[in-house]
């Protein structure tokens, strides 16, 4: 174990999470990184649309021409290095785009781009194979719009490794964005399973960004200033335990509850949840209040991966549909 500690922000939820987490984190989280989770699995279908009407989109834009452009300059002078998936179904494109606006601005940026996760000129043989539906066992459609592998960490280690300062992939597994940072940092390696799986989870906690914050708490009363609500950051040690934290002055609660509550998100099988590097067990993780807003977390073990990638595919089935969010319950208009 050593004392050294490295700090990450997580600085999105989903595509089109709040533009005011990135300069927080940035200029008030102390952070050496900086993460974005933007693909959730109906954004591949959107990004997978729009490039299908112009070759040259297909990735979250907000990325390189918000968020990355407002803050590049502050990035670069505090050394801030970012790992994102907002290449979504086109990453060289966003790598273009990114590399442009540096251009513009007179900065030096080395961009890696993790790639081999778009699986569409496979998808003949997919269908001679007999693949269907993991859960109705529909056949294999006839025609895609994406087709993508959920991949790890280990390629984004790589190119922080190889002196990237921003790393952009496509579909990646939303917790690797942060555990590549860790695999680099600490040089695990990738048998290191007790340690993955820590840096797994600290990715699963924070990969929602303020959810863990206070976001999604059911005491949600007792979440102080809600519009000014903190983005987590991840306090890593070498050992693979970690503090969640936010920012100094901002909204939002770091509490045993608020972070054990996020630890159930899309969580399947605690004993076994499955990612790219490692197959986790959740069952014995341990969470303590480490101050105020800091909670220390330990306890999860690892063994080996399974020898199988989960895939995303989506198409055009004729329909949109069009959702309407309902909150039901006794204090439901507050």
């Amino acid at each position: 174990m050593t004392a050294r500690t490295v700090r990450i922000g997580s600085a999105s939820g989903f595509w089109g999470d709040t533009a005011m987490a990135a300069p927080q984190l940035v200029r008030g989280g102390d952070i050496r990184y900086l993460v974005f989770d933007y693909l959730a699995e109906v954004t591949m279908s959107i990004l997978a649309g729009q490039r299908a009407k112009d070759p040259g989109a297909g990735y979250a834009t907000d990325f390189v021409q918000i968020t990355m452009k407002s803050l590049l300059p502050e990035l670069v002078k505090k050394g801030i290095r970012v790992v994102a998936n907002a290449g979504g179904v086109n990453p060289l494109a966003c790598r273009d785009a990114l590399a442009r606006v540096a251009e513009e601005l007179g900065l030096p940026l080395r961009i890696g781009v993790v790639l081999g996760d778009d699986l569409s000129a496979r998808a003949d043989a997919f269908r001679a194979q007999g693949v269907v539906e993991m859960y109705s066992g529909a056949p294999f459609p006839q025609s895609l719009a994406s087709v993508n592998a959920y991949l790890g960490a280990l390629p984004i280690a790589r190119a922080l490794d190889a002196g990237c300062d921003v790393v952009i992939t496509g579909r990646c597994v939303d917790s690797a964005v942060t555990l590549g940072v860790l695999i680099h940092e600490f040089q695990w390696s990738d048998r290191d399973y007790d340690r993955l799986a820590q840096g797994t989870l600290a990715g699963h906690l924070v990969e929602c960004g303020a959810q863990c914050t206070g976001g999604l708490f059911t005491d949600w009363a007792s979440v102080p200033d809600w519009e000014n609500i903190g983005f987590p950051i991840v306090e890593a040690s070498a050992d693979g335990t970690f503090v969640i934290t936010k920012p100094p002055g901002t909204g939002g609660l770091v509490t045993v509850q608020t972070v054990a509550e996020q630890l159930l998100y899309e969580i399947g099988d605690p004993r076994a949840y499955l990612v790219p590097d490692v197959t986790c067990d959740f069952t014995a993780v341990r969470f303590e209040q480490d101050g105020e807003h800091r909670v220390r977390v330990s306890g999860a073990t690892g063994r080996a991966p399974t020898a199988s990638y989960k895939v995303s595919a989506t198409f055009v089935d004729g329909f949109r549909n069009t959702a309407v969010l309902v909150i039901g319950g006794e204090e439901a208009a507050a």
